[in-house]
């Protein structure tokens, strides 16, 4: 194993001809974030959540996720990010990586026993959903006035590929990209999920305090769905642009909180779903 890339050895088929050769896949590894609160009525570490990720900047994807979820406000908020637990036998990896806050920060353990916005089939309605973001402190990214030239949104895709350092040997992962007014790039994460991708760069700004982030854009390599929708407001970025489709919650979510939402973004073009002021 090599990073979060392995090699492999396989057989390629190409009509009656066979070939023995090696090839390079991506890492999938679970892991496992946990939260401590060291005050001392909530002592113990608690587990938040299991994801299956691309090993590689655990701790920022950590944090973004804590973030996103409401659960931590700042960075000033955390007291350490430990790898902890057995080292895996076969993968030489730690997958448990634990959050400590600071004794001082209000956190309230019971209320970390799921995860809201896990999957597309959660099982929660579309209204519920977006009463459940207002109710967390959600607010309206109406009022952000960046902007974002079109002729510069359409050179996004490029830019994400040409950093893609391991879609380039594996082509088996997604990546989440935040770029300024002037469409350069200035974090790039990659992961098998592409929420976690997402994470990973909201990890990122957080740690560099540089959140709320109003004067970037985020582009995701997939789709747009409500779940990156959420994350991106709560990172207070507001322009999402993906690849591919936006789910019809990603287009009420973005339309409620003032949000640009982009989509199908190839080829030198793309839909605008929401939040036009903001092309030029």
């Amino acid at each position: 194993m090599t990073g979060s890339s392995l090699a492999i050895d396989i057989r390629k088929v190409n009509g009656e001809r066979q070939l023995e050769t090696e090839d390079s896949v991506a890492v999938e590894e679970p892991l496992e974030i946990q939260l401590s609160a060291t005050a001392p009525q909530a002592a113990a570490a608690k587990s938040v959540s299991i994801t299956m990720r691309t090993p590689g900047h655990d701790a920022e994807l950590a944090l973004g996720f804590l973030f996103t979820e409401g659960i931590i406000r700042s960075i000033d908020q955390v007291a350490a990010v430990l790898h902890v637990g057995p080292v895996d036998s076969d993968s030489g990896l730690q997958n448990t990586i634990r959050v400590e806050v600071r004794p001082d920060v209000p956190i309230d353990l019971d209320r970390l026993q799921r995860h809201f916005y896990t999957t597309s089939s959660c099982g929660v309605c579309g209204k519920a959903s977006l009463d459940a973001l207002k109710v967390t402190g959600a607010t309206s990214l109406a009022r952000v006035t960046t902007t974002f030239r079109r002729d510069q949104i359409v050179a996004m895709p490029d830019k994400l590929r040409e950093q893609q350092y391991l879609f380039s040997r594996t082509g088996g992962l997604h990546a989440a990209a935040v770029f300024d007014s002037r469409a350069e790039i200035v974090a790039l994460r990659e992961d098998v999920g592409r929420h976690n991708a997402v994470d990973k760069v909201v990890g990122w700004l957080l740690t560099e305090k540089r959140l709320p982030a109003s004067g970037l854009g985020l582009l995701v390599s997939g789709r747009a769905s409500f779940e990156l929708m959420q994350k991106t407001l709560a990172a207070g970025i507001p322009l999402l642009a993906a690849v591919g489709a936006p789910s019809s919650l990603a287009v009420q979510t973005a339309r409620e909180f003032g949000m640009t939402l982009i989509g199908f973004l190839r080829n030198g073009q793309f839909n605008l779903y929401s939040g036009t002021e903001r092309i030029q």
